[in-house]
């Protein structure tokens, strides 16, 4: 794991501990921060379109997309992310790069669209 992805996923598990990020609705009653959290091994394939997806992270993107899909694009364009370094644009990509289903291609997550 690259020096600058690790800093981040310590930024990150260190928001989501704190609970300092809320988002009611598109998270339920979970932190953002916790739901980012969950999606801690999706990192280097958040900003790297040619990275593999690992299995652990098209698992947990699966999973919020069954419970709650618009978190995930909650996650993707909030100030947390962007601080992880996370691009959204290509973090978008890996529902499908996970070959799922249910990610709800053409919908809008921001000004980015569900490929």
């Amino acid at each position: 794991m690259a020096p600058s992805t690790k800093v981040g996923l310590l930024f990150l598990l260190l928001i989501a501990s704190q609970g300092l990020i809320e988002a009611e609705g598109e998270c339920g009653s979970t932190p953002i921060g916790s739901a980012a959290a969950s999606l801690s091994p999706c990192l280097g394939a958040a900003g790297n379109a040619r990275a593999n997806v690992p299995p652990a992270c098209c698992a947990k993107v699966g999973a919020l997309l069954r419970t709650a899909p618009r978190c995930l694009c909650a996650v993707l364009l909030s100030p947390l992310a962007k601080q992880a370094g996370i691009n959204p644009g290509i973090a978008i990509t890996i529902p499908k790069r996970c070959n799922i289903k249910n990610r709800q291609a053409g919908k809008k997550c921001g000004r980015y669209t569900v490929p």
